[in-house]
This record gives C-alpha cells, structure tokens and sequence, in this order.
C-alpha cells in the first residue's frame, strides 16, 4: 500500500493517491509512506521517484544495520524497530529531503501509523516540516524500546526473588535467554546511538541542524538505554554467580556434615571390625561384662567426638 499526504505553500493538508499527481500539486512537502509494498509498488522506487539504485537495494535486502547515506537530493536511513511480542527486529527505511520524506517498510508500523495520524489531526500544519515528522518517527521508535527493557528488568528481578526456589536448570536457563535478549537489544540500539551521533556531528543535514536538540534529547534516550541493557547484562552474571556461589556453599555444608559423621564411625567401625574377627583366643569376649564394656567405650568414644565438632562449630 502506498499512501502520501503533504501540505500545501497555503498550510493546507491534501491527500493524494498517485505518486504521478505530486509535480502538480504545487506542495510545499509531501510524505510518501509505502506500507507492506507489493513487488510493482517498490518498483516506483525506481520510476517515477528516481531514487539511488544502492538505498533501493538496501531497502529490498531487509535487516540492515542502521546506517545513514548521502546521495546528491536526499539523505538515505535506515533505522531499527522492535516488535514487543518476540523481540522481533523491524527494519523501516526513510529517503529525506527538505521537500520530502518517504518511508519503507515491509511490516506494520505503530510507530509511523501515530504520525500519520498526528498529522492528519493536527492544526498547526504550519510547524510542521520533514525533519519534524522524522524526528516524531524516530522518537517514537526509541521510546518504545525502554518497555521492553523495564519488561526483562522485572523479568530479572523475579528471577533474582525466586532463585533460592529455582532448580539450577531451570534458573540458567531463563537467565541466558534473558541475556540474549539483553544480547539482540544491544545489537539494536549500539549502532542507533551511532547513527543519531552521526547525524548530530554531520553538516549535511541542515533540516536536523535546525531541531538539534530535539535530536540531541533522542541521543540521550539512546544513551540511557546503553548503560539499561549493560546494567542488566551485568545483573544476569551477578545472580548467576551469586546462585552458584550458594549452590556451592550448601554443597560443602553438606560433604562437611557428612565427613563430621564418617569421621566419628571410623573408630566405632574399627572396634566393630576387630571384634568381628571370631578369633579363638579374643579374652574380651568371653568376659560376663565385655559386651556391655565394649558399647560403653564405643559411645564415650562417639560422644567425646560430637561434643569436640560441636564445640569447633561443624554443625552450625
């Protein structure tokens, strides 16, 4: 679907439905928005808009790394989305001009579709320029990457709340999905916070030039989401570590209880062991009181040895 509104050297919004009719329509600029195209609708990339083979390639061959093109009437960019459901990637390409704006994308766009909508309700058309509605849209995108990352933040704060009850299994592997997640946004936003630097440090784009801080205040916003996703990253090693580190320190009490009670059997063991052995000539076990003389060194031995761990702390 291919839809274009523009406004007028007398404010006014038109709309129109056939790219042939913009040389007319005496516009002071136009938004040109090819939503999930058809084979034929891209091929007006070509003819009758004339746009750069190389950013038409790029807009055909989708995920992109984000990246900002010149070209000798307009500017060429490609920039990243985010599907909230799966993390999806969205790739939306935008040719920029003072006189015009097109964007491309082969997916739905929320983020585009509340421009177009803001637009076509608005009135004060008369502030409204292309790098505005650039502006919106790249504004709009960004902003809706910090739900995701307070979606896994809480995601991570449950897991670190419930890790005592987790079993290892399953508590590694929500935490290196998580951190893949964690992993895909940062692949998103790093080469964003260049593209907008880019953008900010370049003398070429004059329209950007004159909103620079509306620009600047989205750099931020990217800058914010860096150190976010980098906070988390580092959260899902620290719960890692701190859930092994536990898993260790309960491990040790355990072969330590047990060491405390196989070393008080060693000795019991061995009088069982020597007087086991049936030999004929044993004087202990023909004695009326060796029975009873032998289990009672037997528990003064056992008993002595608890009260000793005890007293060292091996049972705290």
């Amino acid at each position: 679907m291919i839809r274009i509104i523009g406004v007028t050297k007398e404010n006014k919004l038109i709309k129109l439905s056939n790219i042939d009719d913009i040389p007319s329509a005496n516009m002071k600029w136009y938004w040109i928005d090819f939503d999930r195209p058809s084979e034929d609708e891209v091929s007006k990339l070509r003819t009758p808009l004339q746009y750069h083979p190389l950013a038409i390639e790029d807009c055909i061959h989708k995920l992109q790394r984000p990246k900002l093109d010149y070209y000798e009437d307009h500017s060429f960019f490609v920039i990243q989305s985010i599907a909230h459901k799966h993390l999806k990637k969205e790739e939306i390409n935008i040719f920029l001009s003072e006189r015009f704006i097109t964007t491309f994308h082969y997916s739905k766009s929320e983020e585009i579709n509340k421009v177009w909508t803001t637009i076509e309700s608005s009135q004060k058309l008369k502030q409204y320029d292309t790098a505005l509605i650039f502006y919106q849209i790249l504004d709009n995108i960004v902003d809706n990457y910090f739900p995701y990352i307070y979606k896994i933040e809480d995601r991570l704060n449950d897991i670190e709340n419930h890790s005592k009850h987790e079993t290892m299994e399953k508590l590694l592997d929500s935490l290196y999905k998580t951190r893949h997640e964690l992993l895909s946004l940062w692949h998103t936003i790093s080469p964003m916070t260049d593209l907008v630097y880019r953008m900010l440090n370049s003398h070429r784009l004059e329209g950007i030039h004159k909103r620079l801080a509306y620009f600047s205040d989205i750099h931020d916003h990217l800058l914010k989401l860096s150190v976010l996703v980098e906070a988390n990253r580092e959260l899902t090693a620290d719960i890692r570590d701190s859930y092994i580190s536990l898993n260790s320190y309960q491990m040790n009490r355990v072969m330590k209880i047990l060491t405390v009670f196989t070393t008080i059997f060693m000795p019991l063991t061995f009088i069982v062991g020597v007087y086991g052995m049936n030999f004929k000539y044993m004087p202990e076990l023909s004695w009326k009181y060796g029975y009873i003389a032998c289990l009672f060194v037997m528990f003064i031995i056992g008993a002595g040895m608890t009260y000793w761990f005890i007293k060292k702390g091996w049972f705290k």
